[in-house]
């Protein structure tokens, strides 16, 4: 556990005060503003030290024969990987520990605490993970889909009455042979379909890949948070905010394809995250050091050095393609984070003392940038669709699999480009067009403007047993009320909202990175659904940048405690208020617990639930 009172400072962040004061530098980490230093103290431009008849003495160096002792300069290597926060030792006194032990915990902490946090998640995602025991909202897709593909390769029509069957024989029925038209790529079927062979075609069994992913992507958020803010305690907070959060919860008990875009999202931003650290690091290695041990700025390695192939970059790109096959608005997330990677780069080599940044990281970074992303992501989602190129071409395969050699027979591309190519761009055309053409109104779809105040869920299930039935206390007087409301904790949701224009003003007055990188991650998953103002579109969509509110969230907490340097006053008060605040959420996710899981509850229960009337 890492010391909140010694380790948080006011950005957010938490470190020693080396780790974010550096001595007399106050600039921060980030690298997105800091250029080569300069003057005499620095050397010149190119990275050779001047003549020594030509170097003045600072003045700290004038003081020094009279017993005076500078500050440190920042080191370079420093401000391209910053160190991590040290746990401090007063909790641990405080309770008693031995320092040997204290010495071991700490040492550990930075994957006990994420482990600890993800133990609370899973058990709370798979605790009666079966219930209910029906097939809910557009489970009656996917769940179907997901066990059609896992055996034909490729979706089929069902009968109209084939969720009774399927609940009532245990899954052991027959599949249809007539392919059906669908509009989503297969990834998430998949993923949802493996659950299904090992634990059989029912709720658990189609419900099981979901609930595992989301129970992964608390403990890839507690560890993307350690290293954004290179702090275990507000990396594990991060984690812990979303494992309560309803609609986290909620998409990992149901099988839909957000959830699993929103962990291959995620797994894409911790590649990155992973790849700027041992990019920069690369960097740092190779400038000079100084007679005091100190890496300095030279503009000729920075602006030459090769970082090499950058395996974390590469597995990006396959996070992406996956994404991008679970769902195509992970194009959007693929523009995005390539552009703020290019970004980084940039400013990884302007710290590193390069004069012209955007001119080396063309030459060196982006042709390697983006042949590990962009390609890679098409071919990964290209064999996503094997078994649907697999499958027959006369007429008992896919949908529109025959198309080629039918209705596209003597096409323009047709000398060129093989069948199972022109047939699966049709059927790409065709996908889009209904996408873009998608109006049907639904009771429950909303405009993306509501969602961070959580203006109207979802209600994914919704039964009124009566008393004595299905969990209905024999005193409820009448009938009760049992619902799995897709509903973010609001508490969380409302406390986002201040959290974004926190990290906003962190990035457009401080310049800081972390900020930046969070509000990327909201912007790519979020801002999207704004040019289809006039589509059906649901306020679950908004779980693929739910990970980036909840950094948010606690990176404005981080400042609430305050930094290292503050008061005790300040401290107490500032981590008082923190707390207060998580145990708000913590109760806010309890109290509407039952509205998650399908528990019957008296109807005047639900009513004092229903805090908004778009709600109901």
């Amino acid at each position: 556990m890492t010391s909140t009172a010694s380790s948080t400072d006011s950005t957010g962040s938490t470190g020693s005060p080396r780790a974010t004061d550096h001595g007399r530098d106050s600039r921060p980490h980030d690298g997105s503003h800091d250029g080569p230093y300069d003057g005499s103290d620095h050397g010149a431009a190119d990275g050779r030290d001047p003549a020594p008849q030509d170097r003045r003495p600072s003045w700290p160096d004038r003081l020094r024969r009279f017993g005076h002792t500078p500050a440190p300069a920042a080191d370079v290597r420093e401000r391209l990987v910053p160190p991590y926060a040290v746990p401090g030792s007063r909790l641990w006194q405080a309770l008693g520990v031995p320092p040997t032990l204290a010495d071991r915990v700490n040492r550990w902490s930075g994957w006990l605490g994420p482990l600890l946090v993800t133990l609370v998640a899973g058990v709370l995602r798979f605790w009666n993970l079966g219930s209910p025991k029906a097939v809910i909202f557009d489970e009656t897709y996917y769940a179907k889909d997901a066990w059609a593909l896992v055996h034909r390769g490729f979706e089929v029509n069902w009968d109209k009455n084939a969720n009774d069957l399927v609940l009532s024989s245990g899954g052991h029925l027959p599949i249809p042979s007539d392919a059906a038209y669908v509009v989503h790529p297969p990834v998430g079927k998949y993923v949802i379909g493996l659950g299904e062979l090992l634990f059989g075609f029912d709720p658990f069994g189609w419900r099981f890949m979901t609930a595992l992913l989301g129970t992964l992507s608390v403990l890839m958020l507690c560890r993307i948070g350690r290293r954004l803010f290179r702090s275990t305690f507000l990396g594990c907070l991060a984690g812990a905010l979303m494992a309560v959060d309803g609609l986290h919860f909620v998409m990992s008990r149901t099988s839909l394809l957000d959830g699993v875009l929103m962990f291959f999202v995620l797994a894409t931003f911790g590649c990155l995250l992973a790849d700027r650290d041992r990019a920069r690091a690369r960097l740092a290695a190779a400038l000079p050091v100084d007679a005091d041990g100190r890496v300095r700025p030279n503009a000729l390695v920075a602006e030459t050095v090769s970082l090499g192939w950058r395996p974390w970059r590469w597995a990006a790109g396959v996070m992406l393609g996956l994404a991008i096959g679970t769902k195509w608005n992970g194009l959007y997330i693929m523009v995005a984070f390539c552009l703020m990677t290019v970004v980084w780069d940039v400013a990884a080599r302007r710290v590193a003392g390069a004069r012209h940044p955007y001119r080396a990281v063309l030459r060196r970074d982006t042709g390697l940038a983006f042949l590990s992303t962009v390609p890679v992501a098409l071919a990964v989602y290209l064999v996503s669709w094997t078994g649907w190129i697999l499958s027959p071409t006369d007429g008992s395969g896919g949908y529109y699999r025959n198309w080629a050699a039918g209705d596209g027979k003597g096409g323009t591309w047709s000398w060129l480009l093989p069948d199972w190519l022109r047939s699966l761009w049709h059927y790409e055309h065709e996908v889009y067009d209904f996408h873009t053409h998608l109006t049907s109104p639904h009771t429950y779809q909303s405009n993306p403007w509501s969602w961070l105040v959580q203006g109207r869920p979802v209600s994914y299930f919704y039964e009124s047993p009566a008393p004595g039935t299905d969990g209905c206390p024999m005193d409820a007087g009448e009938k009760c009320a049992r619902e799995v409301l897709a509903l973010g904790t609001p508490m969380l949701w409302w406390t986002a909202c201040f959290a974004v224009l926190y990290v906003l003003w962190r990035w457009l007055f401080r310049r800081d990175w972390r900020a930046g990188a969070i509000l990327c991650g909201i912007a790519a998953g979020y801002l999207p659904w704004f040019l289809y103002q006039e589509r059906t579109i649901f306020l679950f969509y908004a779980v693929v940048f739910l990970p980036f509110l909840c950094l948010a969230v606690a990176m404005l907490l981080g400042a609430l405690v305050g930094r290292p340097g503050s008061t005790d006053t300040r401290r107490v008060a500032g981590a008082t208020a923190a707390g207060v605040l998580v145990l708000l959420i913590t109760w806010n996710f309890i109290y509407f617990w039952p509205l998650y899981t399908g528990q019957a509850i008296p109807i005047d229960d639900w009513r004092a639930r229903m805090w908004l009337d778009t709600w109901v």
